[in-house]
């Protein structure tokens, strides 16, 4: 399967807010435009790439863009990449990846993932879940919008070759991103877990951004602590780690009462220094009332992301007579691996009992503890 990329660059990017299309401005000793398109250029699966440029910047090919074929864009973004696609359409690749020239930290991991999720599905995008509370508003606040099921969108966008140049070929124009372009013509478009490095550069202050994370900044290496405590009610199972395990008894609790998760999610609150559940899922709300607790787990893991950190590893130790955990370890490390979007190898869980003294030696609930260390990247 050969594999081809399309860098858009054709665009001005005024709001960046210096002199000239922010493309072509410095960063960390580049311009934007190589950072970015080298990161291609890398990538042992791009087999042939093509940089958009505006007509006006034609001339800078040669210059800035070794190694890659220029061909000039349109009169938007979506129309550039059409351009870009049509330059492929005499030899055509059979998938190519589509990527916003102002994305200059795209690495590739995240080139794999998207390149990876093509194997089954003929598109697939990068996005980050939207964490942040969502307002209407002009001016003043006039409503809030949940976030339920929203995402920021990343590129690139990788796509079976033939499917998107049909879609384009079908589409009116002014599509914001090829993902529109395509569920305009069916094409049914995969989500792969994006990264927060992978930012676009719209702003002013978003130069100082990237540069940071190019120029490698001190490592930052937070440590959080959880603990947590339900009791046992009646019912015929527990939820730990987000596995279900038949019991003689459930938990009690306000939502799902996963107490292990529970305590994850306050350790890495713990490092962030910022609260705990309660803070951020008051129990008196009673839109929590029996909530799946991975809600309150992506809340956390997100947060950190935002503030520029990554789990370096957690360690969950439950504390119970019944029911055994042991048998159930490997599916709750594997859960809270998926919940996070971390490798599994980066989550512990273990349990252990309290030899019969305590409220959880005769059994009338169960505790866990859990440590989380927060890196930057």
């Amino acid at each position: 399967m050969t594999t081809a990329a399309i860098i858009v660059a054709a665009g001005r990017g005024r709001r960046a807010g210096r002199a000239g299309p922010k493309q072509w401005q410095m960063l960390a000793g580049q311009r934007v435009a190589n950072w970015t398109v080298a990161a291609f250029a890398a990538h042992p699966a791009i087999s042939r790439l093509i940089v958009v440029l505006h007509p006006d910047d034609m001339s800078l090919a040669g210059s800035f863009l070794p190694g890659c074929t220029s061909v000039p864009g349109g009169v938007d973004r979506a129309a550039s990449v059409r351009a870009g696609l049509e330059a492929l359409a005499g030899d055509p690749p059979d998938r190519v990846l589509i990527h916003d020239v102002a994305r200059p930290l795209v690495d590739g991991a995240q080139i794999d993932r998207v390149i990876a999720a093509l194997d089954t599905a003929r598109g697939a995008a990068p996005a980050l879940p939207v964490t942040d509370a969502l307002w209407r508003g002009d001016g003043k606040v006039q409503g809030v919008q949940t976030r339920d099921g929203l995402w920021r969108a990343q590129t690139p966008q990788g796509f079976h070759f033939g499917a998107i140049l049909d879609a384009h070929r079908a589409h009116p124009g002014g599509a914001t991103d090829d993902v529109e372009v395509a569920r305009a013509a069916g094409i049914e478009v995969a989500i792969v877990p994006g990264d927060e490095r992978n930012l676009k550069i719209t702003l002013p202050d978003d130069f100082a951004r990237a540069e940071m994370y190019l120029k490698g900044p001190k490592m930052d290496v937070r440590l959080g602590n959880g603990y947590d405590v339900h009791a046992f009610e009646d019912g015929d199972h527990v939820i730990l780690c987000g596995v279900k395990i038949p019991h003689a008894r459930g938990l009690r609790g306000h939502s799902d009462a996963d107490v292990a998760m529970h305590a994850l999610t306050d350790a890495i609150y713990g490092a962030l220094a910022d609260g705990d559940i309660g803070r951020h899922f008051p129990p008196s709300d009673p839109q929590w009332k029996g909530a799946a607790s991975d809600i309150f787990l992506r809340h956390a893991i997100g947060r950190a992301r935002e503030k520029g950190f990554d789990l370096g590893n957690c360690d969950v130790t439950i504390v119970c007579e019944e029911p055994k955990i042991g048998p159930h370890a490997g599916a709750m490390m594997a859960e809270l691996a998926r919940i996070m979007g971390i490798d599994v190898t980066r989550v512990s869980v273990k349990a252990t009992t309290s030899e019969q003294l305590g409220f959880t030696g005769r059994q009338e609930g169960i505790a866990a503890l859990a440590t989380a260390t927060l890196v930057t990247p």
